[in-house]
């Protein structure tokens, strides 16, 4: 699926090649080798800041010129023998560090097209606060889900933002705003929103059914619910914004609509807030949101490749449930990459997976 997958100038990386890939790609090391730097480059082969959400200047090594490089070869399952795969990659250039460029196949395209060819989903030890953080974590983790099902996610997303972010400035200027500006800036917005938010509505829908098929055991089975944080439909929205601007203005920022979109999410069983729950309670409903959207996307028509990204899972879960999270990753079609400093965690998958030491930013392969 990926492979071939080249690394220059990347955090500790000068020039890394991770070839031979397997569906389980194992990453192992001391910490501060590099393993998750791995991962954060492979992130990057889609739209969005990447796993660690660093910004530009904090991705090229110290040492380095101020640039770097990442691509690789995806070959999409059923594509015909003989057929050359397609090139990825994503870089910045030293002289122009604060500019992303993307290449699909040589030729330099937006950000939003690297959805249209793979799917990227991570879990990352950051993400155990993700119940315990303001809304904004959880959302962002809602919108990485529905663009694994709708590539054209993305480009709403932009969209929205963009409108979100023009309408505060005029709510902030020191003369009032133009009126027609604002109703014009209000359409966009309330269009790009509308269409965010049904997305997300209906990927919370497709999750909590899904998550209700699953087993009670041995991960904590969570419930989800969408809260949205204005009006869903456009014209609706519209109308609220427009209604809106006294105290808006006032604000001086937009106080409805998507931006303030929550996921609710309880315990099943205990109908426990999961802000409330147990470290590990919330560690295995993470992990059982996670699996149940990799179901839901081995039923999806939508069938771009698909890449799970999970860093240091392994080494906090018993055997029962390490054992439990390989049986259901080894029943799907998404290649998995796991990190761990170790190779005891994975003892179930290690005859099966491809194996890689990692070691102050070189890779070597294990046989």
């Amino acid at each position: 699926m990926l492979d071939r997958i080249l690394l220059s100038r990347f955090r500790n990386h000068r020039e890394t090649a991770v070839e031979g890939t397997a569906q389980f790609n194992l990453l192992v090391g001391e910490n501060g080798a590099g393993k998750t730097n791995v991962l954060e480059a492979i992130s990057l082969l889609s739209p969005g800041r990447g796993l660690r959400r660093a910004g530009l200047a904090d991705m090229p090594g110290q040492q380095f010129d101020g640039g770097f490089a990442v691509s690789a070869a995806l070959t999409p399952p059923g594509t015909p023998q003989g057929e050359e795969p397609v090139q990825l990659g994503t870089g910045v250039l030293p002289e122009r560090p604060g500019r992303r460029l993307v290449q699909i196949n040589g030729a330099e395209a937006p950000a939003v097209r690297l959805a249209e060819w793979l799917s990227i989903g991570w879990l990352t030890p950051a993400m155990d606060r993700l119940f315990v953080e303001g809304a904004g974590a959880r959302r962002r983790f809602l919108d990485r889900l529905v663009l694994a099902v709708r590539p054209d996610h993305a480009g709403n997303a932009t969209r929205l933002e963009n409108a979100l972010r023009e309408r505060n400035r005029l709510l902030s200027d020191d003369l009032p705003p133009d009126p027609r500006w604002l109703d014009a800036i209000e359409m966009q917005l309330a269009e790009a929103g509308a269409m965010v938010a049904a997305a997300r509505a209906e990927l919370v829908e497709r999750l909590e059914q899904a998550l209700g098929a699953l087993p009670d055991s041995p991960f904590a089975r969570p419930s989800l619910a969408y809260q949205p944080g204005g009006p869903i439909e456009a014209e609706a929205l519209a109308r609220a914004l427009r209604s809106g601007r006294p105290r808006e203005r006032a604000a001086q920022r937009t106080l409805t609509g998507p931006h303030r979109d929550e996921v609710l999410v309880t315990m099943a069983g205990k109908d426990q807030p999961a802000a409330e729950c147990s470290t590990g309670e919330q560690k295995a409903m993470l992990i059982a949101i996670t699996l149940a959207h990799s179901q839901l996307l081995e039923t999806s028509l939508e069938q771009r490749p698909r890449l799970l990204l999970l860093d240091e899972v392994a080494a906090h879960l018993d055997p029962l449930r390490r054992e439990a999270l390989f049986d259901r990753l080894r029943a799907g079609s998404a290649q998995v990459w796991l990190t761990g400093t170790e190779l005891a965690p994975f003892e179930a998958i290690a005859n099966e997976a491809a194996v890689w030491e990692v070691s102050s930013g070189s890779v070597r392969r294990l046989d």
